[in-house]
């Protein structure tokens, strides 16, 4: 028989083998995530390589922001590396680098907005301070303190309040900022410092430098406009949704429909998606990119305001459109799909039918980029053929759609009935098993609301017991998710005209040339690498 101190022996053996074990598992472990961090490193080099290789092909434009902006830090420089141009502005040369990083930004339209926000805000702020510290100076020092104190108060508060103003929210805020903050710079330190007016002279006279730098560089060397910009990005959306329509339709009717499975780390790959994603993403952008065309100068031939607040219009209705654009690729992934057999029946009908939508669509497209109206024949004759077409092939399946048993309702209630009550009353007897051993009364009371519980339980069983029998045995279901896509693809149809109003509306409002018949597009099938450049010209800073 074996002693205790045996089998404690056993015991630290088993435990040192198995220290070992876990050491060198963790000694692997560590080896192999050595590996992994060491080849990321190695890989790391030509990965921002690539990256920068990318964003620079993708839209030249940004290569030649970046170099405009070192030549301007260069040029406001000077002022510090210069001995004699650092002795007229003195150590306020850095407003001027300052100023440069804050107002260059990638558009002309942007750049202008907040260099002349920046200079009006610093003119005002500084004529307000001037006038404060005058009439501070006429009274004796402790009244200037109170007064310097309440100016501070009453001044930031009323900007402050002014900021949340929706007009001024929109085009001045940034004005309204940098006026608070020089206001209050000047208005402060005047009261220990003496010679604050050759200061605030030095600091207008720098931030005018840097601001001019950045409107020269934005405006005359090579200029990007923000309206251009917006223009562009509409056009982009046009072709997106045209060719995801015609995609979405060509895909529905895919043989191998049935077993492509989407998943969510593929969606952003699907070309589909991408078509409709700059559509349902570009409120802000629009509205962005409106904003700073409204302050661009009148470059255009006719020299007259252009109407950018209705391309932000054309924007909202395009949404809408694109909305059924995204519930028409939802079917494409529904979880009840229609026979290929029945889909082959409706294929021809609907195949044309999105090839018109998609022609009337790019034709918009095209009539915008061009800056002329639309053919008046946007809406032909083969679109309403396409229609009744698909409505004539419909009406030829009556059975598929109407069914052919009119009791059938009635047949599923009372079996989806019998299935519940079964099983409420297999549930209801295991419950009873449990009351045998309480009082009369006790049992009494739970039997009458074991009975309500009953009746109200059977209700709900009733609800899902019945769908899930009428997916599986109505005749007709099978046509069901058929129904839904032909549905919305009529309603795409019906969303065009909006559609059509809008962009009408934007050519007479922006004077668009006449329509001539040599104008028609020919190939209705759009770039992919020029919709993709058109979409990286979209900024993504604000205006702040």
């Amino acid at each position: 028989m074996a002693s205790k101190d045996d089998h404690v022996g056993i015991e630290m053996v088993m435990g040192g083998d198995n220290n070992s074990s876990v050491s060198s598992k963790s000694k692997g472990d560590l080896k192999k995530h050595m590996i992994v961090f060491g080849e990321k490193v190695r890989r790391f080099p030509g990965l921002v390589w690539h990256t920068v290789w990318k964003v620079g092909r993708e839209d030249p434009r940004i290569v030649i922001h970046a170099l405009k902006v070192g030549l301007s830090l260069t040029l406001v420089s000077l002022l510090y590396l210069m001995a004699p141009v650092f002795k007229g502005v003195g150590e306020n040369a850095i407003w001027a680098v300052m100023t440069v990083v804050v107002v260059l930004e990638f558009t002309a339209g942007a750049t202008l907005c907040k260099g002349l926000n920046r200079g009006l805000g610093t003119v005002l702020a500084g004529s307000l301070a001037f006038l404060f510290e005058y009439i501070a100076n006429e009274c004796g020092q402790v009244f200037r303190a109170v007064f310097i104190g309440a100016a501070v108060f009453i001044v930031g508060a009323a900007a402050t309040y002014l900021r949340f103003f929706p007009y001024i929210k929109k085009n001045y805020d940034y004005g309204v900022v940098i006026f608070l903050l020089t206001f209050n710079l000047i208005t402060v330190s005047s009261y220990r410092v003496e010679n604050v007016l050759r200061i605030a002279h030095e600091r207008f006279y720098t931030i005018a430098i840097g601001c001019g730098i950045c409107l020269f560089m934005s405006l005359l060397i090579f200029p990007t406009w923000s309206g251009e910009d917006l223009h562009n990005s509409t056009v982009a959306k046009f072709e997106g949704l045209a060719k995801s329509i015609e995609a979405c339709v060509n895909e529905y009717f895919n043989d191998q429909l049935m077993e492509v499975e989407v998943s969510l780390e593929k969606e952003s790959e699907d070309p589909i998606y991408k078509g409709y994603k700059t559509v349902l993403d570009s409120k802000s952008t629009d509205e962005i990119l409106a904003l700073y065309a409204s302050w661009e100068p009148r470059h255009s031939r006719h020299c007259y305001r252009f109407p950018w607040q209705q391309y932000v219009k054309l924007g909202a209705v395009l949404r809408q459109f694109g909305y059924t654009v995204v519930a028409l690729h939802g079917c494409l992934q529904a979880e009840i799909q229609t026979p290929k057999s029945v889909r082959t029946l409706f294929k021809d009908p609907c195949i044309r039918l999105a090839k018109e939508i998609t022609i009337a669509v790019m034709e918009l497209a095209n009539s915008i980029k061009n800056r002329r109206h639309c053919s008046p024949e946007i809406l032909s004759d083969h679109l309403h053929e396409a229609l009744q077409d698909l409505n004539t092939a419909i009406k030829s399946q009556p059975r598929l759609f109407l069914g052919s048993n009119s009791n059938q309702s009635t047949n599923m209630l009372a079996l989806a009935a019998a299935h519940a009550r079964q099983k409420q009353e297999k549930d209801h007897g295991v419950s009873l098993t449990s009351d045998k051993t309480d009082s009369s009364a006790l049992l009494e009371w739970k039997t009458r609301r074991t009975t309500e519980q009953l009746k109200e339980n059977e209700r709900k069983v009733l609800r899902p017991q019945l769908s899930k029998i009428a997916i599986t045995s109505l005749e007709f279901s099978e046509a069901l998710p058929f129904a839904a896509f032909a549905s919305l693809l009529v309603d795409i149809v019906a969303r065009l005209d909006n559609v059509i109003e809008e962009v009408e509306e934007l050519g007479r409002i922006a004077c668009f040339k006449e329509f001539n018949p040599g104008d028609e597009i020919i190939d209705v099938t759009c770039s992919k690498q020029q919709q993709d450049v058109t979409q990286n010209h979209l900024p993504s800073h604000g205006a702040d």
